[in-house]
């Protein structure tokens, strides 16, 4: 299994669901299937999984969605990386993030969790930060929104028109992770900041 990365996309499970920003780590995973060819399956670890390889030959991956609500993420994350025998280093989570712009990829492994319940519950439950994240930016909440109405809420009729090139660009990011490494990831997704 050493070749094998668990990619996990966080949100949370239901219809309701489906279209909130909160939910932007599952529809990049959806979109890795489609690439990846195949759907997903019922998983005893309560998630949805989908087994297979990143290009013929290429890295295998196990794209996983966990069907319990975001803050409780790390239970299935945990029982999918001890169910393949995986470790740490093998975990990539794609998820929401609103301290970066909407349209805007990151990777970075380990460090804090920013406020989202889905990470820190996966930090808890495999016993580090120490895992490599695809932060998928859904921006802040304008005026004085609550956070948690903001990521609940659906992308507007602006941002959807923006949102499968985001979703094309985060799974692009996600397999420029897993074939060339972290720093390539950041490089391309990270652009250096203009000097005037």
């Amino acid at each position: 299994m050493s070749d094998t990365w668990l990619i996990v996309g966080l949100g949370n499970p239901g219809a309701q669901y489906s279209g909130n920003r909160h939910n932007v780590g599952q529809m990049v995973l959806d979109h890795l299937a489609e690439r990846v060819g195949g759907s997903f399956r019922t998983h005893k670890t309560r998630a949805q999984v989908l087994d297979g390889r990143l290009g013929i030959g290429g890295p295998r991956v196990v794209l996983a969605k966990p069907m319990s609500y975001m803050n409780v993420s790390g239970g299935p994350v945990a029982g999918l990386a001890s169910f393949y025998g995986l470790g740490v280093d093998r975990l990539i989570a794609v998820h929401d993030e609103i301290d970066i712009p909407f349209n805007t990829i990151k990777a970075k492994s380990g460090g804090g969790e920013g406020g989202h319940n889905g990470l820190r519950d996966i930090s808890r439950a495999m016993g580090t930060k120490d895992y490599l994240r695809i932060r998928v930016g859904v921006g802040r909440p304008p005026g004085r929104m609550e956070t948690a109405d903001w990521v609940l809420r659906d992308f507007g009729t602006d941002e959807r028109k923006e949102l499968p090139l985001l979703i094309d660009d985060a799974a692009d990011a996600v397999e420029l992770l897993v074939r060339e490494g972290l720093a390539a990831a950041q490089q391309k997704f990270h652009p250096s900041k203009q000097v005037p």
